[in-house]
């Protein structure tokens, strides 16, 4: 597990102060937003306040749903292995840590300074999973990927945030590679989109061939991927 720390006061002074700008950004946003009459969507002060309450928010931990999730989800990836792979949203890092084994590098984020800081503590043990605090999809990294896992936090965005994070993963990611998205199906409160709405706009902005699309009764889980084949089977000369 890596993460990077300011080096420097004055970097430390540089990340605060474009810390309190993103900030006041996401403020005007949600106060615009609000006197439009559409929900206003959370903002990193409301998820920080999440986790000042509790370490698990949403208790994901001990959770047979949330576990089961993960493991239908990481079945769906049609490689054993990436070479680079950005799971933005992490939480607590529980899919993080069944992702890793199979990830050369993976770069983790999330929004939440707790969250996160709990996620590096879980993966400590792990030195190809790199930490970052992102917002997305303002501060999408740099680089290329060959998986990106979106899980459980696009319906968080305003529309037009998802139309540009979907154009993000479109622009980053490397012939061949692979996407995936997982959504809870039900109304979120504050959240313009539910689950299906966000994978369908996702798979409209994308423009990525579709592989899998599972219809839970609770979640709605897709792999798309820029590869000409997606077969797993041809792939091993299976018939």
């Amino acid at each position: 597990m890596s993460t990077s720390p300011p080096d420097t006061a004055h970097d430390t002074a540089a990340d605060a102060a474009q810390e309190t700008a993103a900030d006041v950004a996401q403020d005007t946003a949600a106060d615009a937003r609000a006197d439009a009459g559409t929900p206003a969507p959370p903002t990193a002060h409301d998820f920080d306040a999440l986790y000042a309450r509790s370490d698990d928010p949403w208790h994901f931990d001990g959770s047979w749903y949330e576990a089961r999730k993960r493991r239908l989800l990481l079945a769906s990836l049609p490689h054993a292995r990436y070479a680079r792979a950005f799971e933005p949203g992490c939480a607590t890092g529980l899919l993080t840590a069944e992702l890793a084994p199979r990830c050369d590098q993976l770069l983790a984020s999330d929004g939440a300074e707790r969250a996160l800081a709990t996620a590096a503590a879980r993966l400590a043990d792990q030195p190809q999973v790199a930490f970052a605090r992102l917002w997305l999809p303002g501060d999408w990294p740099s680089g290329r990927f060959d998986l990106i896992v979106l899980s459980e936090f696009v319906y968080y965005l305003a529309p037009a945030d998802i139309d540009r994070l979907a154009e993000c993963v479109r622009e980053s990611l490397v012939p061949g590679g692979v996407v995936a998205a997982c959504h809870w199906r039900r109304p979120i409160d504050g959240c313009a989109l539910a689950g299906d709405a966000v994978q369908e706009r996702l798979h409209a902005r994308m423009g990525l061939r579709q592989v899998t699309d599972v219809r839970d009764a609770d979640f709605r889980l897709g792999v798309w991927t820029s590869a000409a084949s997606a077969s797993v089977a041809d792939s091993e000369a299976r018939g």
